[in-house]
């Protein structure tokens, strides 16, 4: 005969036997609905990617579509993308090309996204130690633009654009801005790795996009920074990836190829790594003005210095000779980097003048950090 302690232990293990039953049956919840997530995401790499083109016109229940390429299709529209009409964004399955849905065109949603468009005011005095670039680029940008009639009366095309080329640091932005500022143009930048988008189509888009602002905005310079993103060598066989990139390059050779040499729009590509870029992007016609842009000597560090000290309270015991010595290799950056660590130590012994010291402690200070960059980057690539 049970017990009132047999009857307790029953009880006690009925009650643990529940709610085990009731915690597996949680964890088995949840575990279902993790699995189910997971089939999601994969089915999400699946899926081939959608192409995006622009609808032509509409006849007779089908759509005129054109590619990013250039080439023309007549497709079928889904139930889902009925109310499309002639120059509409649609994505596209790459297959049969049956139009899936409508995606936003809006020229400000695309084009201001991405690029920073200004009206510089920077002057050529605030550029040091690139005398020779600076004339080679008032020759090739400066000039056509101010004076489009004296190349017509002599007989000549000026290049459509130029590639500033050379090591990180040296001037080649505040190159590109002085020129916009000299002409009173309006200065679009764009950084190459964002002209790289996720659907097919998009970035060829973005770049004629890009262009046809400028068109607006003229007199413009189109500054185009890590030119190498977009316009390395091209292969013959790649990842989807390469190949959207190879359609972006396409598409801004053939932006370059279709305004003139006297329009006011001008392009300046940018690049650190001149030996990678497709001979596509500077064959005559293009940007075919190269023009380096160096480490500065002697002489363009001391411009530099006194370009970025000119507004510091400096001290009679600032050596600018011995500093300028300290300096070699530094870029323009760098340069700048030491005027303003110098200012810093200064303001942390609640000093307003600085000194000699100050100028000493900020050359070491960039030297230690150029040296840290440098090991990071042996252990990367070795």
């Amino acid at each position: 005969m049970p017990t009132k302690d047999t009857d307790e232990k029953f009880e006690q293990a009925m009650f643990s036997y529940v709610a085990n039953v009731s915690g597996l049956e949680e964890e088995n919840r949840v575990l279902k609905e993790s699995v189910e997530n997971l089939e999601k995401e994969v089915e999400k790499f699946k899926r081939t990617p959608l192409i995006v083109c622009e609808v032509r016109d509409v006849i007779d229940g089908k759509a005129l579509v054109r590619l990013p390429n250039g080439n023309e299709f007549m497709v079928e529209i889904s139930a889902e993308c009925k109310d499309v009409q002639s120059g509409d964004g649609v994505l596209a399955e790459q297959k049969n090309l049956t139009l899936i849905r409508k995606v936003p065109t809006g020229k400000k949603f695309d084009v201001e996204k991405f690029v920073v468009m200004e009206k510089p005011t920077t002057a050529w005095a605030d550029v040091g130690g690139l005398h020779k670039q600076q004339l080679e680029i008032q020759e090739v940008i400066e000039l056509p633009l101010k004076k489009p009639q004296l190349f017509k009366k002599v007989g000549i095309t000026p290049p459509k654009g130029i590639l500033l080329y050379g090591p990180p640091g040296t001037g080649k932005t505040i190159l590109a801005k002085a020129v916009a500022a000299s002409t009173n143009s309006t200065f679009i930048e764009v950084v190459g790795s964002e002209l790289v988008q996720k659907f097919i189509g998009e970035g060829a888009k973005l770049v004629k996009e890009i262009f046809q602002l400028a068109r607006e905005k003229a007199p413009s310079i189109i500054f185009i920074d890590e030119m190498d993103a977009i316009a390395a060598t091209r292969v013959d066989i790649g990842t989807s990836g390469e190949r959207e990139v190879q359609r972006t390059f396409m598409q801004l050779l053939a932006e370059v190829d279709g305004f003139e040499p006297l329009d006011n729009v001008k392009v300046i590509g940018c690049t650190n790594r001149k030996d990678i870029l497709d001979p596509a992007i500077t064959r005559p016609g293009r940007l075919d003005r190269l023009i380096y842009v160096p480490l500065p000597d002697v002489e363009g560090r001391r411009e530099i210095f006194r370009i970025h000290s000119i507004r510091m309270t400096l001290d009679k015991t600032v050596d600018i000779e011995e500093l300028v010595k300290r300096m070699d290799k530094f870029s323009g950056a760098e340069i700048r980097a030491v005027c303003t660590e110098a200012g810093y130590f200064a303001i942390r012994d609640n000093r307003t003048k600085v000194v000699h010291k100050d100028f000493e402690d900020a050359v070491t200070k960039v030297l230690e950090e150029k040296q840290i960059e440098g090991t990071d980057y042996m252990k990367m690539f070795g």
